[in-house]
């Protein structure tokens, strides 16, 4: 979910879509043509019956319609409006619009969070080739905001080419499977110090661990094991 979706600025839209359930369901959809609620439920670990009732919000704000039939047509099939997502915050912001944006964005760094957790739990199962291209990387620059800038628009020029509403109108090699490129660009916040504990304190904490050893032994300590 980066680039641009044209009006990600309605509180209620934005609240609406930092469910858990209705980013799992976005994303299913984001990769699939199409699906039924049935088949979104088992994704998202819901019911049927929820995941219509969160397909018919996330319709209501513009995020997923109705796609066309397929068989017999009995199954209400819907798929992703083929836009992607990105919020930033602006300055002429309203204190509720900004705070729908930093609840959003928070609901998508957990997402990209879970997703990398479950690639990184799995990956000694992949194949030596796959191993070889799962890479977890972080590293500290010094730039200028404008340069952030800069870097952020040429790896988005990397990447774009093989985004999947772009691949497949370009032709999928043979072995290519689902994959995912999370991109953070951010100043580091300097992190608070909280100081090294006194030894008052050390000495504090010991004495209250031994009363209550006494408390439990009844006044008669065990040996101790060094």
């Amino acid at each position: 979910m980066t680039a641009d979706f044209d009006g990600l600025s309605d509180p209620k839209a934005m609240r609406a879509l930092a469910h858990p359930a209705r980013l799992q369901i976005l994303n299913r959809l984001g990769v699939e043509e199409s699906a039924t609620a049935t088949e979104v439920a088992e994704i998202a670990g819901i019911t049927p019956s929820a995941a219509s009732y969160h397909l018919r919000m996330l319709a209501k704000y513009g995020f997923v319609e109705d796609a066309p039939p397929r068989g017999d047509g009995r199954e209400r099939l819907w798929r992703a409006v083929g836009k992607p997502l990105s919020v930033g915050l602006l300055p002429e912001d309203q204190p509720e619009v900004r705070d729908a944006k930093v609840a959003l964005m928070a609901a998508f760094r957990r997402e990209a969070n879970r997703e990398a957790d479950r690639a990184l739990a799995e990956v000694e199962r992949e194949s030596e080739e796959w191993r070889d291209a799962t890479v977890f990387n972080r590293t500290r620059v010094k730039a200028t905001a404008h340069e952030l800038i800069r870097l952020h628009e040429a790896i988005q020029e990397l990447v774009e080419p093989y985004a999947i509403r772009n691949r497949e109108k370009t032709g999928v090699p043979d072995g290519a499977r689902v994959a995912e490129v999370q991109v953070n660009l951010f100043p580091v916040v300097t992190r608070p110090v909280p100081g090294l504990p006194t030894e008052d304190h050390g000495l504090a904490q010991h004495g209250a661990g031994a009363a209550e050893a006494e408390q439990v032994t009844g006044g008669e300590r065990s040996p101790s094991r060094e």
